[in-house]
């Protein structure tokens, strides 16, 4: 059913692992994302905060300031070895796990994810929030930050259907295509109420930033699976 979307998910898996050394090179080049970074003192980050696709933990030091606890999970081991490094905090844990099958066996108050959003195909969109509905104790939040549409113009070998790519290039030349979904506020805020999520998105420097509450009732019982 969603062999497109695995072809694919893999191939980016595999470019995330072979960037790890380039990986923040953004964070140090672009005012944007250091702006953006600062962004997250501002935001209602509390509590015990599961961070998904943490990266290198460019967006972890700074969840780690406000949180009680903060569990990041990543599917690339190359990219959580600097994370380590780099958040090297008692109360910060780092897990490898591919994100669409993890199941932990607790909530979190927060579940905040940075430029993972619009890497999610459009097939998997309703399960991926259904699976974030999950993760959220009573009260909860997510929380997250992601590219606009304007940062298409940036890319390379755009492609809409049947998944919305791009196309990546790494300093040895070698080239990866990635999933990558330009929302703009409006119409993550749309979505969103159609799944019956409560969200406040919006736009700064060209990026999106929404807060967003779950559906109302009963919460889903978690798998007993890895923590």
């Amino acid at each position: 059913m969603h062999g497109d979307d695995d072809a694919l998910l893999a191939e980016q898996m595999a470019y995330y692992r072979a960037a790890s050394a380039e990986y923040d090179r953004p964070y140090a080049e672009l005012e944007e994302l250091q702006r953006l970074l600062t962004v997250v003192d501002e935001l209602p980050v509390s509590g015990d905060v599961l961070e998904l696709a943490c990266g290198t933990g460019q967006w972890t030091r700074k969840l780690a300031a406000r949180a009680r606890s903060v569990t990041g999970v990543d599917a690339a081991a190359e990219v959580l070895a600097i994370a380590r490094t780099r958040t090297p905090f008692p109360h910060v844990q780092f897990r490898q796990a591919d994100l669409f099958e993890w199941q932990p066996s607790r909530r979190y108050d927060t579940v905040f994810f940075a430029f993972w959003l619009s890497h999610v195909p459009p097939r998997r969109w309703s399960d991926f929030w259904n699976a974030v509905a999950a993760l959220l104790a009573p009260g909860g939040k997510a929380i997250f930050i992601d590219d606009g549409p304007a940062a298409a113009a940036s890319e390379k070998g755009v492609v809409d259907e049947p998944v919305p790519t791009v196309l990546r290039q790494l300093d040895d030349g070698t080239r990866y295509r990635i999933v990558k979904v330009f929302r703009d506020a409006q119409r993550l805020a749309d979505d969103l109420t159609a799944l019956k999520w409560v969200a406040r998105v919006r736009a700064m420097d060209g990026s999106i930033i929404g807060i967003a509450e779950p559906p109302a009732g009963p919460a889903q019982p978690l798998a007993p699976r890895h923590q």
